[in-house]
């Protein structure tokens, strides 16, 4: 590192930034940090003055650094944002109580509105609850479903018009990683972009921190002295995606600027024509984005409230399966409650809505069809009916 910052030629460098090779001071570093982000937000049209923005947080260092960062763009270059806090609580023991109480205390700190959704208000299940019936090996899988879908509630609680999040340039790379692995071209094309539109409540997703890497947020809060919540979710050291962040640490460990590449990689991307792509559409149950009939979050939870946490795990033919075969099984079940709890008649009994003919029906007015049948209330209903054999057309 040189002995003076690259910007100023002045100050004493205290950063060397990985996207550029720059040593910089402190000041330069904030200048450059805030500048960028300015930037992406200006050049991706993220806002329109008058908007109202929840940011999601979640007291980590992206949702407190993000949070701080709009609150301070907001009034120097008066982008005229009504700012709010979403937060939610998946019901996490030991972590996500903590973390809230950071939220709490940057809601005071930034003198902005909060707002707190829980699992277990929206669901009726605590991540601690589904950990217990799924295992340490899918509980990724609820949580990511189960949260998206809370934050487009929350939003739509507070009659927002966008969602800012804190997802990082890291993040984004081992998403598109993560989505080559797994050969997912629909997703592969959608998790690059920096706003996204294709959200059932209507309320767009933005991030502006795209192209911001995650060493120089952790750098920016540690500098300014951020209240923020460092300790990793108990839940999340089997997760998929960490497999995906130890390589792309590696890569950048020989080549810093390999972050922002794989993300140009992953824009760049196109689909051959005639390629079939899933077609979004909206839930059938709860009205959200889908692809399939059913949205995830609908099969997940019905696993849950079966008894069959595991229902939605898997490949999208297989889920179809289970939930045919699940339905057919329901539905066998309730043919035999209702067989079973159906009053058994006697053999000659006779239906009061049973349509009478002329050689059934004796002179008194009865069916004849059983003796007693139509003089007792208890057994037919047309024993205080008289009728009138002049009037009925045959």
């Amino acid at each position: 590192m040189s002995k003076l910052c690259t910007i100023c030629k002045d100050g004493r460098p205290v950063i060397k930034r990985p996207k550029t090779g720059d040593a910089v001071c402190k000041k330069c570093f904030y200048w450059a940090f805030e500048t960028e982000i300015h930037h992406t937000i200006v050049t991706g049209n993220l806002f329109k003055r008058g908007e109202k923005v929840a940011i999601g947080a979640s007291g980590g260092k992206d949702s407190t650094v993000l949070a701080h960062v709009m609150k301070v763009l907001n009034e120097r270059f008066d982008y005229g944002l009504d700012l709010y806090l979403l937060s939610i609580d998946e019901g996490i023991t030991g972590y996500r109580d903590d973390s809230l109480e950071t939220v709490k205390r940057n809601q005071q700190q930034y003198d902005l509105p909060l707002k707190i959704l829980s699992y277990e208000d929206l669901y009726g299940w605590t991540m601690d609850a589904i950990v217990k019936q799924i295992g340490l090996k899918n509980n990724c899988t609820f949580c990511g479903v189960f949260r998206r879908q809370a934050l487009d509630r929350g939003a739509m609680i507070l009659k927002v018009d966008k969602i800012a999040t804190g997802h990082n340039a890291d993040d984004i790379a081992e998403t598109v990683i993560m989505n080559v692995l797994r050969g997912d071209i629909a997703r592969l094309r959608r998790c690059t972009a920096i706003k996204t539109a294709d959200d059932p409540s209507g309320i767009p997703r933005v991030k502006p921190f795209k192209y911001t890497y995650e060493k120089e947020i952790v750098a920016y809060a540690y500098f300014k002295k951020l209240d923020y919540f460092s300790t990793e979710c108990i839940y999340s050291p089997n997760a998929y995606r960490g497999h995906a962040r130890t390589y792309l640490k590696d890569l950048e460990a020989i080549r810093p600027r390999a972050i922002i590449d794989v993300i140009h990689s992953g824009e760049s991307m196109s689909v051959r024509e005639g390629v079939k792509l899933p077609t979004q559409t909206k839930c059938e149950r709860c009205g959200y984005i889908s692809s399939n009939a059913v949205c995830k979050a609908c099969v997940l939870l019905e696993g849950l409230n079966k008894g069959l946490p595991k229902l939605g795990i898997g490949k999208t033919s297989k889920v179809k399966q289970r939930l045919k075969q699940n339905k057919m099984e329901e539905s066998k079940a309730i043919a035999d409650i209702d067989s079973s709890t159906k009053t058994p008649q006697p053999e000659n009994y006779c239906s009061p809505n049973a349509k009478e003919s002329e050689s059934s029906l004796n002179e008194t007015g009865t069916c004849g069809k059983a003796e007693g049948c139509c003089s007792k209330e208890k057994d037919c209903e047309k024993s205080d009916e008289k009728i009138d054999l002049n009037n009925l057309d045959f």
